[in-house]
């Protein structure tokens, strides 16, 4: 077994109504990105607005990955919603950084940081308005 690579996995946890956890396990690149972007867009379509990115055990990614997660981001951006980067691996980390990403898309060590901030970020209406 020289360069055999393993193959991505995708499981979603719905934690809310409109909230899907994503976590991604294996390379994200040309090859397995359409599993993920199918998975993304199957929760489109059921309604969740917020996307939970769980990218700790993505210990690659190439730009089909950020190409993903840039689309997903758009998306939501539009329903309103949000997309987050949980604990990205530190080379997909690097990456997010080095082409800007994580400037657009949050990045957070814990999913209750970015549950915190969805819910700060008016993803509901403030009743002290």
């Amino acid at each position: 077994m020289s360069t055999a690579q393993q193959p991505l996995s995708v499981e979603v946890d719905v934690i809310r109504e409109d909230v899907a956890l994503v976590t991604v396990e294996g390379h994200l690149d040309l090859d397995t990105a359409t599993e993920l972007q199918a998975q993304l867009a199957n929760q489109l379509h059921h309604g969740r607005r917020h996307f939970l990115l769980e990218l700790s055990g993505v210990p690659f990614m190439d730009s089909s990955g950020m190409n993903i997660i840039l689309r997903v981001y758009h998306e939501a951006r539009d329903l309103p919603g949000s997309v987050h980067v949980i604990a990205p691996a530190p080379a997909v980390r690097r990456v997010l950084d080095l082409t800007g990403v994580s400037l657009t898309v949050p990045i957070s060590d814990e999913v209750a940081d970015a549950l915190a901030l969805i819910d700060r970020g008016g993803a509901g209406t403030d009743p002290e308005a």
